[in-house]
């Protein structure tokens, strides 16, 4: 059974149960990202110009290298496919099954 996976908007930090994941700042902005539209594909393209900011397609392989980051981080508790890669390039957030799902965290209010 899958545990349930807490993305803090506050903390820019990810918790399973009550132990935080220690993302840092672009690895939690890449899977914010993907949780806004679970299920849909983002390209590199995409995700490029919408967590890193830039509108050319260099020469990098950054993508690939934050989302294995992402996954490391969430391995230990069995989540590290819950970042998939799109068989057409991309990734997309593969949501387990689980009884308590996803849960996206706001800012509190000031």
């Amino acid at each position: 059974m899958f545990g349930e996976v807490t993305l803090d908007l506050f903390h820019r930090d990810g918790r399973i149960a009550d132990r935080w994941l220690g993302f840092y700042p672009r690895e939690f902005a890449l899977i914010w990202r993907l949780a806004e539209r679970p299920g849909v594909r983002m390209t590199r393209r995409q995700l490029l110009a919408e967590v890193w900011r830039i509108h050319i397609e260099p020469e990098t392989n950054s993508v690939a290298v934050h989302v294995a980051r992402v996954r490391a981080k969430l391995e230990p508790f069995g989540f590290a496919r819950m970042i998939a890669t799109h068989p057409d390039g991309g990734y997309f957030l593969n949501l387990p099954p689980c009884k308590g799902g996803f849960t996206v965290v706001p800012e509190p209010p000031d």
